[in-house]
């Protein structure tokens, strides 16, 4: 209510203001209206102002402190990612040496096992080629034996069969 006639009064002194003397200097009223003008500008402009500034100067600090909290917040999390970039960084190194170990591991393990399977198919071949050769030798006996039976007759005696089996083994 003050405020509307302070309005009020601005009105009527600025209108009061406007009637000029004829040709006489009205300098003192002219200072004093405008004495009274500054007075209710600043009266009803002065505290809307301050709180305006006031809360857009504390709009900006909240807001400059986010930033600087985000920024804070920042770099931390950049720390961190570089720890955990030389943390994987010595795991991958960890990582290679240990596999280098276990393909040589592996690789001795192949070679161990391929020099025994090597030594077992060698074994394996000359007890086959012994079987072989035995196998052989029966079938020469059994052929000189058939072959003495047939050509048998009552007069052949041991030392026939020995040279004919001498023959055949010779």
């Amino acid at each position: 209510m003050s405020r509307i006639l302070l309005l009020i009064v601005m009105i009527s002194t600025y209108a009061f203001a406007s009637e000029a003397g004829h040709g006489e200097t009205d300098i003192v009223q002219r200072t004093v209206n405008f004495l009274l003008f500054a007075g209710l500008v600043w009266y009803l402009v002065a505290e809307p102002a301050k709180n305006f500034f006031a809360s857009r100067s504390q709009a900006i600090a909240d807001e400059l402190k986010k930033v600087q909290d985000k920024l804070n917040e920042s770099v931390t999390l950049k720390k961190e990612a570089l720890a955990k970039i030389s943390d994987a960084e010595k795991f991958a190194q960890d990582l290679v040496v240990s596999a280098k170990k276990e393909n040589k591991i592996l690789n001795d393990n192949i070679m161990t096992q391929c020099e025994l399977d090597l030594e077992t198919l060698s074994k394996q071949g000359s007890s086959t080629r012994d079987y072989a050769q035995r196998k052989m030798v029966r079938g020469v006996v059994e052929d000189v034996i058939t072959e003495t039976l047939a050509q048998s007759s009552g007069d052949f005696d041991k030392e026939a069969m020995a040279n004919v089996i001498l023959k055949k083994v010779a």
